[in-house]
């Protein structure tokens, strides 16, 4: 498991500039797939051990955006901001809910730099010992955005008396479905282009019953595989998370820089995109 971090205070900035014109994706037009590939970098302020967005968010949009450009193949580049708005903690916190939010001002300060690079950016949460819808709605201000999209990671969703970090969190497809629902309401009451939902899964036990996962109007979900670890290990749980994805649900990838290369060499972009099926959103942590 990758170690969980604290949210660092970030100074408030000005309010983000506006969205993408006529309420479309920030590099045109209203649907997702199968135009654009998504790739993406994940962070947390302060934390580097939790991925690439962690700080200098100029230079690192401007590192994703030629990284991005080595997945373009036949289709267009999409880069993802993908920010841990909620972490998972190994301590109670006040409320006993094992997790940190971040603040608006945080928020503001990632999609100022999403909106001046044309990226999307997704609010990340691990939610610790509280339920995740909850935590969803309380974002809605931002989900409102047609250029925000959501990422769950059910690894740190854990129940009463456990602790994230010494247990694998767990969710079910029809909690997913849920989400899912939510987010479909969202973009037909605000006239929304498609938005990104994704569910991250290390492995089977993470997720019972996907099958509830049914596909709502106006949702592109994605299952990211984060199998850690050597290559030829990340393709066996890639294989074993794959083979019977939900109609609903496209495929992506993630890759690690420091956990997966203390296996070997780092996945190279025409390895993951020769996978099968082809991930249609890739990260990197």
């Amino acid at each position: 498991m990758p170690t969980t971090g604290s949210p660092s205070p970030v100074r408030s900035t000005p309010t983000p500039p506006p969205p993408p014109a006529d309420g479309e994706l920030p590099r045109g037009g209203r649907v997702i797939f199968p135009k654009y590939q998504l790739v993406g970098y994940v962070g947390l302020p302060g934390s580097p051990a939790l991925g690439p967005l962690d700080k200098d968010l100029d230079a690192k949009a401007a590192k994703l955006e030629k990284l991005a450009a080595t997945y373009a193949g036949g289709w267009t580049p999409q880069p993802v901001m993908e920010l841990i708005a909620v972490v998972a903690r190994g301590s109670r916190g006040k409320d006993g809910l094992y997790r940190g939010r971040l603040d608006d001002s945080a928020i503001e300060q990632y999609l100022t730099v999403a909106r001046k690079h044309k990226m999307l950016l997704l609010l990340d949460i691990q939610p610790g010992r509280a339920k995740i819808l909850p935590e969803v709605k309380r974002l809605e201000r931002w989900l409102k955005e047609p250029d925000v999209g959501l990422a769950f990671d059910p690894e740190w969703a854990v129940g009463p008396g456990q602790v994230p970090g010494r247990v694998f969190g767990h969710t079910t497809g029809a909690e997913l479905d849920s989400i899912a629902a939510y987010l479909s309401g969202l973009v037909t009451a605000n006239d929304l282009p498609e938005k990104v939902f994704v569910f991250h899964q290390l492995s089977a036990r993470i997720v019972s019953n996907e099958k509830a996962l049914k596909p709502h109007p106006g949702v592109v979900t994605i299952k990211s595989v984060d199998g850690i670890g050597a290559r030829e290990d990340k393709l066996k749980t890639w294989a074993k998370l794959t083979t019977s994805l939900p109609p609903a649900v496209h495929a992506g990838f993630k890759l690690f820089y420091t956990e997966d290369t203390r296996h070997g060499p780092l996945m190279t972009p025409p390895q993951v995109l020769a996978l099968k099926p082809r991930p249609e959103l890739v990260i990197y942590e």
